[in-house]
């Protein structure tokens, strides 16, 4: 649905009385406004005439150069929606309850779906973090309810676990919770032992001159960590954005 008024015309006094209030894009300097009744449309000036958009499903209208694309951004990073109600219900693809979103992963809780124009890319929360679907981010494991208990711990909830195929790096188990340790220099973890040892081992020699090594980043303290993506798709985060995904014409 389009609705174009003639320019000129004050559309507020035009249209019903649940519109009576809206303003008109094209007397604004942005020319872009939110529609007055839902949170996931926007009225756009175009050619001197008001046009009618919807956000890309699952996302509301935050302002002209916000969001991910298009002004439309997700519903929980503001009260873009107090006051107002949502115009579009959900439209569900595979991992995804909109096609546009953050969602938990079904069986794991250090994962997490990004959902692009219905396409999930998995994600994974790093540096011992767990999914916390509140904040749809990675979190400390005691902020999330219902995974308490990483999974890495399960056997012992104060071990050591591996971390992969490295050699120096490792999993220090804290009552449950995960944190990632580096052995001191020159020695090596012990997949068998679970410490660390002097080289070489079953699986490991002795190290040579370290080179440089990607440390994943941890946050510091107990509060909520930003998200930390790991995409390797098209719905990955770029430079802090989503890639623009187009927009729809009501």
């Amino acid at each position: 649905m389009l609705i174009i008024f003639p320019f000129g015309f004050r559309f507020s006094g035009l249209v019903s009385a649940q519109r009576q209030d809206q303003e008109d894009p094209c007397k604004t300097k942005s020319k872009v406004v939110g529609d007055v009744t839902y949170c996931d449309r926007y009225w756009e000036c175009i050619n001197n005439q008001p046009e009618l958009y919807d956000c890309p499903n699952g996302l509301v209208f935050a302002g002209k150069h916000r969001g991910v694309t298009e002004g439309c951004d997700y519903p929980w990073r503001s009260n873009y929606c107090e006051g107002k109600q949502l115009a579009n219900g959900p439209i569900s693809t595979e991992h995804c309850d909109w096609l546009y979103g953050i969602f938990g992963h079904e069986t794991s809780c250090t994962r997490y779906w990004t959902c692009w124009n219905g396409t999930a890319t998995e994600q994974l929360c790093i540096g011992g973090l767990l999914y916390n679907e509140n904040a749809h981010s990675c979190d400390w494991p005691e902020n999330v309810d219902g995974c308490q208990k990483h999974p890495l711990c399960n056997d012992d909830a104060n071990g050591n676990v591996p971390l992969g195929k490295s050699c120096n790096r490792y999993w220090q188990c804290q009552g449950g919770y995960p944190r990632l340790q580096r052995c001191p220099a020159m020695l090596v973890f012990d997949r068998r032992s679970l410490r660390c040892v002097v080289p070489p081992t079953e699986d490991c020699d002795v190290p040579t001159t370290p080179l440089p090594e990607y440390e994943p980043e941890q946050p510091q303290g107990k509060g909520n960590p930003n998200a930390i993506h790991q995409s390797s798709g098209s719905g990955g985060l770029q430079g802090g954005k989503l890639q623009s995904g187009g927009r729809n014409k009501n």
